[in-house]
């Protein structure tokens, strides 16, 4: 979670932020510290979200020019021909 930071740094660091903030602001240091961690990790997660749709919605856009020419040329090409059933193979309906 802390990347390369083991215990004795952990301890270290809160050894110092004991000795300048002292025993009573501490924990409202802690509180207002994980309550910023809280919002950012929200903000960059929204972000995150963001361009991922963005980027969604750029894709779509990409492909619905490809799509609506293969579907005009299916349109507005020649409509295939219907045989009737009596001469389609397999159909035994005499």
């Amino acid at each position: 979670m802390f990347g390369s930071l083991g215990l004795p740094e952990l301890l270290v660091i809160f050894a110092v932020a004991l000795i300048v903030f002292g025993p009573r602001r501490l924990p409202e240091i802690g509180r207002t510290l994980g309550k910023a961690l809280g919002e950012f990790k929200k903000a960059s997660d929204e972000l995150k979200n963001t361009i991922e749709r963005e980027v969604h919605v750029e894709e779509l856009k990409q492909i619905a020019p490809e799509i609506r020419a293969a579907t005009e040329t299916v349109s507005r090409g020649e409509p295939l021909p219907v045989e009737p059933a009596s001469t389609v193979p397999g159909n035994s309906s005499s």
